[in-house]
């Protein structure tokens, strides 16, 4: 049996933030989708996948 973990950083790459949306990116017109709320969506399942990933890595940064 080996005692090399199942995942290691190689195959299981740390998550990478999102790109915040530039300054002319939001129109503020008061859109379903605004580019400011898709990018906290994005943040948010971001900092849950590196949570996830810390969590299977602990020691990495």
């Amino acid at each position: 049996m080996s005692d090399t973990p199942a995942s290691t950083t190689a195959d299981d790459p740390k998550p990478q933030a999102p790109q915040p949306p530039q300054p002319g990116d939001c129109c503020h017109s008061g859109c379903t989708f605004c580019v400011e709320d898709m990018y906290q969506d994005e943040l948010d399942r971001y900092r849950a996948a590196l949570k996830a990933w810390r969590e299977r890595h602990p020691g990495h940064e």
